[in-house]
């Protein structure tokens, strides 16, 4: 048995976090997943802080940059239509994440903070460069989601630690694929993000699935010197991800199976990146 609470301030859920025993208090964001856990006694706390009443339930543009509040469902992102025009590949991983139910619950807050190896929604978070803003007993910062991320359902969060909101720093061409065995209510095998930004590193490729976090393949991203870079420079790119990259197996897929995955489709995501670059010159512009 549990109770739930319902802090009113962010200061409120930081002190009753901050003042919880380690495991009595767990935070209750979209709940998609933690509800699961709960109720086959994975997780059992005895008090889960909902962030329902927290007013972070938002999405807004700060210059270039999209702000997404931890609670805001990701339906809202998914029917945003500059979401999907600025930044195609988060819109392309968001309508990925399960049923329209589902998504109408899950958040980005949520995905961040579970750290899941599968999570559609991180490849292209790390891809993109988001930023995390965080509020904690210290106060408020912002750190990069790849320096949050640790391995499976580990981050580096502190215990009184929220996530506030997220930040992608800029609108930029970027491409989320993936490979499942049901394309429907399926977790990914392997999920690549690919995107072009207007400073270096200009492109960034990111993975996830085959390893217990999402990473960059940054030996990959060194490959692509140029704003166009050939189809034999995206081959090239594209095998050095799989040769760089440690593979787990499990129930899903194979070592080897993985490997060819991420050849296969950091290929097709950089070209098809490459195909919402505009030619002109001097970088991106704002649209696909």
């Amino acid at each position: 048995m549990f109770t739930l609470a319902y802090p009113s301030t962010p200061e409120e859920a930081v002190d009753r976090l901050a003042r919880a025993a380690p495991g009595e208090t767990a935070v209750l964001g979209g709940g998609t997943d933690l509800l699961l856990d709960v109720e086959s006694g994975r997780t059992t706390p005895t008090e889960l802080l909902s962030l329902r009443k927290l007013p972070w339930r938002y999405l807004r543009w700060e210059r270039q940059s999209l702000v997404v509040g931890s609670t805001l469902p990701l339906r809202a992102l998914e029917v945003d239509p500059k979401v999907r025009t600025q930044l195609p590949g988060l819109w392309e991983a968001i309508v990925d994440v399960g049923s329209p139910a589902l998504r109408s619950r899950a958040t980005l807050g949520g995905n961040i903070g579970r750290c899941s190896p599968v999570s559609d929604l991180l490849p292209i978070l790390l891809a993109l460069d988001a930023q995390v803003r965080i509020v904690g007993p210290n106060g408020r910062r912002e750190v990069p989601v790849d320096a949050i991320l640790q391995e499976s359902r580990r981050t580096t969060l502190g215990s009184a630690d929220l996530v506030e909101a997220v930040v992608v720093p800029a609108a930029a061409p970027c491409t989320y694929l993936w490979q499942r065995v049901q394309p429907v209510n399926d977790i990914s095998q392997v999920g690549v993000a690919t995107a072009y930004a207007p400073t270096p590193p200009h492109w960034r490729i990111a993975v996830g699935g085959i390893q217990p976090r999402a990473r960059r393949l940054v030996e990959a991203e060194g490959l692509l010197r140029s704003a166009r870079p050939s189809d034999f420079e995206a081959e090239l790119a594209a095998q050095e991800a799989a040769r760089r990259s440690t593979f787990v197996t499990d129930r899903r897929a194979t070592e080897s199976y993985r490997r060819r995955l991420v050849s296969v489709l950091v290929r097709r995501a950089i070209q098809r990146t490459l195909a919402r670059v505009p030619p002109v010159a001097g970088g991106p512009s704002s649209s696909p």
